[in-house]
């Protein structure tokens, strides 16, 4: 691949990662709006949040081979508009049952969104021989942030007009962007491959999805339940808790963005390790010691430390072989997202029976054993890279 086409499409799909999430970004913002507005209470609400990771799980299922039939680049123009509509559902929403229907379409076709970027990034770091899958995800930390933020501050022109505001521009620049990327040679030509079995994909996804199951669980439970704890904590309006997400997004972008520059000095193994310590510490900040400023620094740090979990994931599930790519990724995607799925409703259970406090205080135990399982990516890779 030619140094332009590899410099084009590094922009371009990390455009494509910052673009997408938005819509999910200004959901996150909107969720306490939504849990005063139908009157839920914390376990009402973890039952309803339900409905986008396990409808994501479910499609990952078979979102692989038709992402692999119709390449990254014609799923972004035909997933993004689609995305747009279906994230207004909730505001349509009139109790539990619609709210988790609603979201369960909209994770339906996030599947397929995550399936694409991912396997066109994968197949870019390795056409390109370098280092991209970071950043990527970095870029969509940003998105995520940048969505939030820009729900947060237009919340005064009514919520559903912001949204579809926010969705609907980044929906079409995201289409522009997909349809500029160059495509990678042989990539998307040709029958999708013969989708592999269970017992004869490599032990090693597995092992590097536990690993991501366990971290991606704390970015599942900040994700869902950060603007309702900061709520909780200052006593403000449901609508100014959306900074949470806002910090969090916010330094989880940046420790991806620093994820690659990391990842070739200390290897795959040190930059795990030093991320995942520093969640254990910002999660401690955020619900063992008191204040706000407490609060906020555990934000920051626990959106630090778990920033760079994923995207060693998927570069190592790519690094698996060429042919199963996507099958690969989606499958790792599966594993790593059941944490969304388990974490939200999990959270909000134990925190009507304890407090949100306490329930987060829960997710250390895990990350400990994160940390001792870095031990299964290498020490480092003395292969240069850009």
């Amino acid at each position: 691949m030619d140094r332009r086409d590899a410099k084009r499409g590094t922009l371009l799909i990390m455009a494509l990662f910052a673009l997408q999430p938005m819509a999910f970004g200004a959901w996150l913002a909107m969720i306490p709006y939504i849990k005063d507005t139908l009157s839920l209470s914390k376990a009402d609400l973890a039952l309803a949040l339900l409905g986008m990771p396990l409808a994501l799980i479910v499609v990952l299922q078979f979102a692989s081979r038709i992402v692999a039939r119709l390449g990254p680049r014609r799923t972004f123009t035909v997933g993004l508009p689609v995305q747009t509509l279906l994230i207004l559902t909730p505001f349509l929403a009139t109790g539990q049952i619609s709210l988790f229907l609603a979201l369960a379409s909209v994770g339906a076709v996030v599947a397929f969104m995550e399936v694409a970027l991912n396997t066109y990034a994968g197949r870019l770091e390795k056409a390109a021989d370098t280092y991209i899958m970071s950043r990527c995800h970095g870029f969509w930390a940003l998105g995520v942030m940048v969505g939030s933020l820009l729900a947060t501050t237009l919340f005064f022109i009514g919520p559903v007009i912001a949204v579809l505001v926010i969705c609907a521009t980044s929906a079409g620049l995201g289409i522009w962007a997909a349809q500029t990327l160059p495509k990678l040679q042989g990539q998307e030509d040709g029958p999708a491959p013969k989708p592999q079995k269970i017992r004869d994909m490599p032990r090693a996804l597995f092992l590097i999805a536990l690993f991501m199951l366990l971290v991606t669980l704390v970015e599942g439970a900040m994700h869902d339940w950060a603007a309702v704890y900061l709520s909780e904590r200052q006593g403000g309006a449901p609508e100014d808790a959306g900074l949470a997400v806002t910090i969090f997004a916010g330094f989880l972008a940046a420790g991806r963005f620093a994820g690659d520059f990391m990842k070739a000095r200390l290897g795959a193994r040190g930059v795990a390790r030093l991320t995942v310590g520093l969640s254990i510490a910002g999660l401690v900040c955020a619900t063992v010691l008191p204040g706000m400023p407490a609060l906020f620094i555990g934000l920051a740090l626990t959106g630090l430390g778990v920033s760079i979990a994923f995207p060693l994931g998927i570069s190592a599930a790519a690094s698996l072989g060429d042919e199963h790519e996507a099958q690969n990724i989606a499958t790792m995607a599966m594993i790593a997202m059941s944490s969304f799925l388990i974490g939200p409703p999990l959270i909000g259970f134990l925190a009507e029976w304890l407090t949100l406090r306490v329930a987060l205080m829960l997710l250390l135990p895990g990350l400990g054993l994160a940390f001792y399982l870095t031990r299964i990516f290498p020490e480092r890779d003395l292969t240069p890279k850009s």
